[in-house]
């Protein structure tokens, strides 16, 4: 009963994720913590595996009949994945509940963001060091928080580029969602472990839950889109804050 009720968790947290651009952990990793008698870094390593599988479900249905702008990618690879690296390593020496005050509050800030005026697209050059330390900052909390970090590259999207929530979001679960989780994954695996018995319950939960989670947003109205985003933005910051 405990796997049928984790894959259920699963699937509706990650197709929520995928609609609104973040908040998948939110729900997941401590139904995982709560459904099985695991320790933290085990549960956070085999949750951080199968959010790669809401990635790529979730960008094969966003970039479906478009292809990503090379230079976003670019950018997020180069920049973002270091730090993913660097944030991983770095969590034997962060406390972690400071930390996680510190993220509360980021995310706070950005739900007051969220109703602040987007960049023009089309006459935008956002500067370089403020892409390159917003995207350094993403990848170190992305490598050693997880949590929060695809809100923090969805704002950053819409803020210096100019690009719409719906727009902003697929590149998210493209970046943050398939490349960063990716090599966090990787990383997690090497200095801890994972817990076979469940990976495959959430990988199927993760990859149909960001395929279909997708699918709806595609169909949806940016307006409705954005109100989602602030929404998760908001239980995200109370949860990492309380």
């Amino acid at each position: 009963m405990e796997y049928l009720f984790l894959l259920v968790i699963s699937f509706l947290s990650n197709l929520f994720s995928a609609f609104s651009g973040g908040g998948a952990g939110i729900i997941q990793l401590p139904a995982v913590l709560l459904l099985f008698e695991i320790s933290f870094p085990v549960a956070l390593a085999t949750h951080k595996i199968s959010t790669v599988l809401l990635g790529l479900g979730a960008t094969l249905k966003f970039f479906e009949s478009r292809k990503p702008s090379h230079k976003l990618l670019s950018e997020g690879i180069i920049i973002g994945l270091p730090a993913v690296i660097i944030g991983a390593y770095s969590i034997s020496f962060i406390n972690e509940e400071l930390a996680r005050k510190f993220l509360g509050l980021l995310i706070l800030l950005v739900f007051f963001l969220s109703f602040t005026k987007n960049s023009d697209k089309n006459n935008n050059q956002p500067n370089k060091l403020i892409v390159f330390v917003s995207l350094f900052i993403i990848g170190f909390l992305n490598g050693s928080l997880s949590a929060g970090t695809g809100l923090l590259y969805t704002l950053m999207l819409t803020k210096l580029y100019g690009y719409t929530f719906k727009e902003a979001i697929g590149y998210t679960l493209l970046v943050v969602g398939l490349f960063y989780n990716l090599v966090g994954a990787i990383v997690l695996y090497l200095i801890s472990s994972i817990d076979i018995s469940i990976l495959p319950i959430l990988l199927l939960g993760s990859f149909a839950g960001g395929y279909i989670g997708a699918m709806v947003a595609i169909k949806k109205s940016n307006v409705l889109i954005r109100t989602a985003y602030q929404l998760v933005t908001l239980i995200v910051a109370y949860k990492l804050l309380f």
